[in-house]
């Protein structure tokens, strides 16, 4: 699993969704944790889920 670093000096608010909106694009099952420090977002945090399915399901 890799992190990506963005400069986050005073993103404005509509920063911050976007990121979060990105993070959520695509996303069919997992979640999304957004960590908070100090009344800012620090960190955002996306987990996939991947089902496998047999051929004998």
């Amino acid at each position: 699993m890799t992190a990506t670093e963005k400069k986050s000096n005073n993103l404005d608010d509509a920063q911050v969704l976007r990121e979060i909106k990105n993070a959520l694009n695509g996303l069919k099952f997992g979640s999304v944790e957004i960590a908070v420090h100090n009344g800012q977002v620090v960190q955002i945090e996306r987990k996939e889920k991947f089902r496998l399915v047999t051929a004998n399901q």
